[in-house]
């Protein structure tokens, strides 16, 4: 886990401290729908807060392509982050440089919070530009970054600007870090990775590196179909990467190699198509009849891959086995996340979950909060896992 600065090293009191977060959150005619990255937030302002830091938020919100729009505008974010901090009041700046931001933030007093409006506003935001990285500067004398889902961007809030400013990771920052420096740095073994999801094409940097890493491998959902599809099985009208037979034997070789035990799906469930209450059936892999597709994996593999969680002590879960969404293809995912959450709460598993349809699985199982941990980082939690270096913990680490 890389040495980053906490908060408890610093002196905040009567600083302004600019708190990177990321509050792209999924907003529905101006109302905030999933206030979860919201809340997972409040810990890093409340700690700020009561050491007397003047609270200074920003966040990017959607593309809207280094200028202003009132549809990406930060606004209906202010009421939310207000609730997740106990009601304290939040101030919103208009701009997130210059003489708007400025204003908000002259205004504050120790202990308050203000929120400045889209960073992506200003082009210089993704182009990691200097100068828009000193322009925020101007407006803080402390930098904390709390913004891991965000940290595989070299933007200027990310990684520019932390190079300015004595800094720091916020709660939620150290939080992801420590999840998964648990899972691929100081495992207990045997440590299993479930990794599921459509396609191989976009995952295979994440299968190899953690191949070197993990004791056990389960593939499922439709990139399972190429694995099978590349050891000569039948499997109809299946979502499939047939261009990708030969990556997906080069990487079960590179399993065998590294004395890793790859588990792909012995029996499945398939149906015309992925409509609610289709006719479905359950064949063994070698017996996919050509006009069906396979949409979840068969009671047997299931068994199978409880029977492994039984043994295993650590977990790394990314992407569903089957068309999840679509009851009663969603069978699978949630027997398994039901297993993952049994084993965790009676402190036989540690397990740490990530991925937007991940998340949202571990969500219709009724499970997210038996997780040990369940990161929303998205592309910066799946770059982790790949073992690549990201840009915003990397500028920390450098900036120390």
């Amino acid at each position: 886990m890389p040495k980053l600065r906490t908060l408890d090293e610093l002196d905040v009191r009567g600083k302004r401290v600019l708190l990177r977060a990321d509050l792209n959150v999924p907003v529905k005619d101006g109302v905030v729908t999933d206030a979860t990255r919201v809340e997972r937030l409040a810990p890093t302002i409340e700690a700020l807060i009561n050491k007397g830091a003047k609270v200074v938020v920003m966040s990017h919100f959607g593309r809207p392509q280094g200028k202003k729009d009132p549809a990406f505008s930060l606004r209906p974010l202010v009421a939310p982050l207000s609730r997740a901090i106990g009601g304290r009041e939040v101030v919103f700046a208009d701009d997130c440089i210059g003489a708007e931001a400025k204003r908000a933030i002259a205004m504050l007093r120790p202990g308050q919070v203000a929120l400045l409006e889209n960073l992506r506003f200003h082009a210089g935001e993704e182009a990691n530009a200097p100068e828009f990285a000193r322009a925020l500067a101007e407006l803080g004398d402390i930098y904390v970054d709390d913004a891991f889902s965000a940290a595989h961007r070299a933007h200027a809030s990310i990684d520019a600007l932390a190079r300015l400013l004595p800094n720091a990771a916020g709660k939620l920052m150290q939080a992801e870090l420590a999840a998964l420096a648990a899972v691929l740095e100081t495992p207990r073994r045997p440590l299993l990775a479930l990794i599921g999801g459509a396609k191989v094409s976009t995952k295979l940097d994440l299968l190899r590196f953690l191949i070197g890493k993990v004791d056990i491998l389960v593939l499922g959902g439709a990139m399972a179909n190429t694995f099978l599809f590349a050891a000569a099985c039948e499997v109809g009208r299946s979502l499939c990467e047939r261009d990708m037979a030969a990556s997906a034997l080069q990487t079960l070789r590179l399993a065998r190699e590294r004395n890793c035990r790859v588990v792909l799906p012995e029996d499945v469930v398939v149906a015309a198509a992925p409509e609610p209450g289709a006719a479905a059936q359950t064949v063994a892999v070698g017996s996919v009849p050509s006009d069906m597709m396979i949409l979840d994996i068969g009671p047997r593999t299931i068994t199978r891959i409880t029977g492994l969680l039984d043994g295993a002590r650590t977990i790394v879960w990314n992407g569903p086995l089957g068309a999840f969404e679509t009851p009663p293809f969603d069978r699978a995912t949630v027997a398994v996340a039901k297993q993952v959450g049994e084993l965790t709460r009676a402190g036989r598993l540690l397990s740490v979950a990530g991925g937007g349809d991940t998340v949202a699985a571990l969500a219709a199982a009724g499970v997210t909060d038996e997780v040990s941990y369940v990161s929303t980082a998205g592309g910066a939690f799946l770059e982790w896992l790949e073992g690549r270096e990201l840009p915003g913990v990397a500028a920390l680490t450098q900036a120390r």
